[in-house]
């Protein structure tokens, strides 16, 4: 077709449907500097064209602003090709063997790849950029690879090109790709590419896993550790045509879920069920800094597009020295964690705000605020005077899990010694204290004839704030298919916790143990009946959702499930929010 210089017949062509385009998930892509210029590349944008992307070129700018701004906008990110890092910023000196360097680049790219792995951006790392997610994620890169294998004798004549003089589009060798891996189920077990470096990963760090190697043992590919979508691979797929595109179209794909989440988050309320943050408090941890020492914070908050959390008071059976105030009862260190969220929320609240009811909830959701619901862990906290029920009610609880590790004055522990046989006299007392005024009876840890009596004498629905399945798990803590079933019957519900040892016995536990518990819950009670509670600075956090920041990784794992949003909507809080509607309505 012969070309038309005629704007109007292209708008035409825009204006005949409608709407004017589908959409594409935005790939951001690192730009190069030169001399004056921030360049990159066509090869690149054309393969995210090609895959279905819209590209935009991420200059070189290390301010903060400019940075997460550009994250807020996008769903995927490619960190390119280029010069050698300053060793530097790794705390090395320089070899002989290092190249130019980019100063422009380094620290721009540093800091953009760490703020996007905050924020659960899927990234893949081309070349250099294989490098800086190594550097910016706790590896190592070498800075030469032909120096530390011509000091091994035995290396000699072993190492293979790996800056080929062939044209770009060739490949000139081999990787050996590891099974069981995101590169895997796109190429199988090997690969040929092409290679322009003379650097490579010397030691990917914890978070990720080496998957690819050339036969002369140089890390071709890296992956995320953690089940999230995150690679690097050491070649230049942006010339390698349709061998190439497979990886950007998975990325592409990886941007499309991760965008779908993300608006999946700003329509749902997303409700976490229980979470021990406060029992930090005391350590002075800022719950507006991003704090490694907690799993709960704004920032954390924000970059899991997590809406509200429970933040319980607890209340250990047997407290460790120094673990509550000398001379301070129970009741008074619930009081004083009260006091401190208090304090967190009148000094950010423009940010986050206190809630008690479901109302609440949508309320500072729908004015951009994140929501702190207040809880108790241990009946302890109330003594042995029901009163102080009242007392924690009027200052908004939502829930008190009657025991923990150990019986108490209000029933057994699932831990405990059989005290009373299940609920004492006074325990009776106070589940109909609370269903009086409106406060959630949790049987988190609470033992088995415990949870019965309590189904049994409450006369609004019981909850599992943080629970998850026997079946699974054998641990005395675990709900039996039973107690599931009776808890739906009387149509509670069991939050899926994050805690390892409640999730698997044997091995590591992960995303995928807590996606097969709340699936094994489902299964059970009806998906009308389950949720999430994290347990997050309770000893929760596990691979794939180790701190709030990740939570919008579950809402990942369902939407690859085939979940619908109805569904969705009542795991993250629905289901919770229908029973604390019921209970404050006393009915």
């Amino acid at each position: 077709m012969t070309k038309q210089f005629n704007l109007e017949s292209y708008l035409d062509e825009i204006y005949s449907v409608f709407p004017e385009s589908n959409h594409q998930p935005i790939i951001g892509l690192t730009a190069n500097y030169s001399d004056i210029d921030a360049t990159i590349r066509s090869a690149y944008y054309q393969q995210i064209v090609k895959a279905g992307g819209t590209p935009i070129i991420i200059p070189p700018i290390a301010d903060k602003n400019v940075i997460i701004n550009t994250l807020e906008q996008i769903d995927a990110l490619v960190l390119t090709g280029g010069a050698d890092y300053n060793p530097l910023w790794a705390g090395e000196q320089p070899i002989k063997e290092l190249h130019n360097i980019n100063k422009e680049r380094d620290l721009a790219e540093l800091l953009t790849t760490r703020l996007a792995y905050n924020r659960q951006i899927p990234m893949l790392g081309i070349c250099r950029g294989i490098q800086t997610l190594a550097m910016a994620l706790g590896g190592r890169v070498e800075q030469d690879i032909e120096n530390p294998l011509v000091k091994d004798d035995k290396s000699l004549g072993k190492h293979i090109k790996h800056s080929q003089d062939a044209d770009r589009s060739e490949p000139t060798h081999v990787v050996n790709i590891q099974n069981n891996s995101m590169l895997s189920d796109i190429y199988g077990d090997s690969a040929f590419v092409n290679t322009f470096h003379h650097q490579a990963v010397a030691d990917p760090g914890s978070k990720f896993n080496v998957v690819a190697t050339s036969p002369d043992g140089v890390i071709e590919a890296i992956e995320s550790s953690e089940y999230k979508s995150i690679m690097g691979v050491q070649w230049h797929p942006e010339w390698l045509g349709e061998e190439g595109l497979k990886l950007f179209t998975w990325l592409v794909k990886r941007g499309e879920e991760f965008n779908k989440a993300k608006h999946l988050h700003s329509k749902i309320l997303t409700l976490d069920s229980h979470c021990d943050t406060p029992m930090f408090f005391p350590q002075g941890v800022k719950f507006d800094h991003r704090d490694p020492r907690i799993l709960y914070d704004l920032h954390k908050m924000y970059d899991g597009h997590q809406d509200a959390v429970t933040m319980v008071a607890y209340l250990p059976q047997k407290p460790k020295p120094g673990e509550i105030p000398a001379g301070m009862s129970p009741k008074q260190y619930a009081d004083s964690i009260f006091d401190q969220i208090n304090d967190i929320i009148a000094a950010k609240s423009a940010y986050v705000s206190l809630a008690r009811t479901p109302e609440e909830l949508y309320q500072n959701k729908a004015k951009g605020r994140k929501s702190i619901m207040l809880g108790i862990e241990n009946g302890l906290a109330i003594g042995n005077d029901i009163k102080n029920i009242e007392h924690f009610a009027k200052r908004g609880i939502v829930y008190i899990t009657l025991c923990h590790n150990g019986d108490n004055d209000i029933c057994d522990s699932a831990r405990g010694k059989n005290t009373h046989g299940g609920v004492s006299e006074f325990g009776e007392k106070v589940i109909k204290e609370m269903n009086r005024l409106g406060v959630m009876v949790d049987l988190s840890h609470g033992g088995e004839k415990s949870f019965y009596d309590a189904l049994d004498i409450s006369s609004t629905p019981i909850v599992c704030s943080h629970s998850n399945g026997k079946a699974l798990c054998d641990v005395p803590r675990n709900l039996t298919d039973d107690q599931m079933r009776a808890l739906a019957s009387k149509g509670g519900v069991a939050q899926i916790t994050m805690y390892h040892g409640f999730l698997r016995k044997e091995g590591e536990a992960s995303i995928l143990d807590a996606v097969a518990h709340l699936e094994h819950a489902i299964d059970v009670m009806g998906i009308e009946h389950v949720g999430i509670g994290t347990d997050f600075d309770g000893d929760g956090g596990v691979k794939g959702l180790a701190d709030a920041s990740e939570l919008i990784n579950f809402t990942i794992m369902l939407l690859r499930r085939k979940y619908k949003e109805e569904d969705i909507r009542s795991i993250w809080g629905g289901n919770w929010l229908r029973v604390m509607n019921l209970v404050q309505k006393g009915k």
